[in-house]
């Protein structure tokens, strides 16, 4: 039997550090652009990680969502920061496209059960499983 039950991994916000970073940054003039932008991300960025998709809810009062499917991410590369207490990380579609996620807290566990579950996807269906109106051929 194929099992398409969804179970969540992370469901968040970005790092609370990158905020308290930018937001110390923002005693400085130059530092005030990074602090809005922190400001921004606090307020309305949402991820939701599960083992099939990958959730981002962002924008200007939380108004645009995109979702990616695990099968479609072809690469993955990130990048810490915050002292390497939270990252950066971008995934680099089937397509060409890139979808970026900001201020990931501990993005190394995340992106290690993303890489996990594209693996799982890649692997072929194994048929002696299957039950139902699926064919064995």
């Amino acid at each position: 039997m194929i099992k398409i039950n969804e179970e969540s991994f992370y469901e968040g916000g970005p790092a609370k550090s990158d905020l308290i970073i930018n937001l110390l940054a923002g005693l400085t003039l130059l530092g005030l652009p990074f602090t809005f932008a922190a400001l921004v991300r606090a307020l309305w960025l949402r991820y939701k990680i599960t083992n099939k998709r990958i959730t981002i809810d962002g924008g200007w009062f939380g108004k645009n969502k995109t979702q990616v499917s695990l099968s479609n991410i072809d690469e993955i590369r990130s990048i810490p920061r915050g002292f390497g207490s939270y990252g950066d990380m971008v995934l680099i579609l089937n397509d060409g496209s890139k979808v970026e996620m900001k201020s990931l807290p501990l993005f190394r566990e995340k992106q290690r059960f993303i890489e996990e579950n594209m693996i799982k996807k890649s692997q072929p269906l194994n048929l002696n499983e299957v039950e139902g109106f699926a064919t064995k051929s």
